[in-house]
């Protein structure tokens, strides 16, 4: 891109970002402390879906501190529901981590944000340019579908190679003077108006500037290559009951969902599942009729989870990591659940919804 056009680009984008930039809570404050909980919670998620956790998440954690010295738990009980867990264990290590090397002070370098636990290119980025303004660059997935479009780039943005590339370009374009709002404005553009289908390109304020617009390539781009199918996984899951309890249990802290709590269930089927209930959770368990069934799609994984009613055949057993415990419906809400058992729970109890 020569310089004239970045220049025009730049100018012109950041024009429109003014007119056209979203109310959002994370941008009416200055703390990066808030500013990088907002960019954590961002990733893979949409912006009216996380508001509501991000406004719950800083009342309770105002800094890093707070989130540092919480239990595990209360942290996984606010994000339960947003998905992709991983990210707030992310988030409390990297915290401990900012209190106990920096006196819980936010780093104000990229290059120092990236030393933390779990924090990579983009967060380092966004928090850097946005709080710091530092001119570094902040790639997403709306970056790597607009860049690829205005320099019509074709090596796949699914790819290393891809990525590195626009991140390549998207580093030079970062102004010295607003990096940040620069940022913002492309991820901006990409969520409302450079879509994956139907671009409008009608109202794209860097139209001109667009390659792939020039060679009327826009909905070929980006390219991607071809992700493997999901596997299937059967399952099942245990409604087992007394008194007005179920039985629950909390998955393992590094799987999938780790650390919060369900209902016991197994990858088996038929009967073979009543051996890995003993096996897992030192559940000698009979299965009743099947009650329900939940299909979830994983990024990498089809689950089709069969629910069955179960009763408890002997007394819990074994030294089992899953050791399994009864709750209340009233504990079980405050326990940290994802969407897929809340589900799974609203089947158990006839359709009654898990309080969130």
């Amino acid at each position: 891109m020569t310089p004239q056009r970045t220049a025009a680009l730049r100018r012109r984008l950041l024009a429109w970002f003014d007119a056209h930039r979203r109310d959002l809570p994370w941008r009416r404050t200055p703390d990066p402390w808030r500013i990088w909980v907002s960019e954590v919670m961002l990733q893979q998620t949409r912006v009216e879906t996380v508001i509501p956790y991000y406004e719950r998440f800083v009342t309770a954690f105002p800094t890093a501190a707070a989130l540092a010295t919480a239990p595990v738990e209360q942290a996984l009980r606010l994000w339960a529901g947003l998905g992709y867990y991983s990210r707030v264990r992310n988030l409390k290590r990297a915290a401990e981590a900012t209190v106990a090397e920096r006196g819980g002070v936010v780093p104000d370098r990229a290059a120092k944000l990236a030393e933390l636990p779990g924090v990579g290119p983009y967060i380092s980025g966004a928090v850097a340019s946005i709080a710091f303004n530092e001119r570094v660059p902040a790639v997403d997935g709306n970056v790597l579908r607009v860049l690829s479009r205005v320099c019509a780039i074709e090596t796949p943005i699914n790819t290393l190679p891809g990525r590195e590339e626009i991140t390549g370009i998207a580093a030079n374009l970062v102004p010295s003077k607003r990096p940040g709002d620069f940022n913002q404005s492309l991820m901006e553009l990409g969520a409302a108006v450079c879509v994956p289908r139907n671009p409008d390109c009608a109202t794209c304020p860097v139209r001109g500037q667009c390659a792939a617009f020039e060679r009327g390539v826009v909905d070929e781009l980006p390219r991607r290559v071809a992700k493997r199918k999901p596997r299937i996984v059967h399952a099942v899951a245990a409604v087992v009951r007394k008194r007005g309890k179920l039985l629950i249990a909390r998955r393992a802290e590094g799987g999938l969902l780790g650390g919060l709590w369900r209902l016991p269930a197994v990858e088996a089927t038929g009967k073979s599942a009543e051996g890995a209930f003993r096996r897992e959770y030192g559940l000698d368990l009979a299965l009743g009729p099947r009650v329900g069934e939940v299909r979830h799609l994983f990024t990498h994984v089809d689950l089709r989870l069969e629910v069955h009613e179960a009763k408890l055949v002997a007394p819990i057993s074994g030294d089992v990591q899953a050791r399994p415990k009864w709750s209340t419906l009233d504990s079980i809400a405050k326990h940290a659940v994802s969407t897929l058992d809340r589900r799974v729970l609203a089947i158990a109890l006839n359709g009654d919804p898990v309080a969130e």
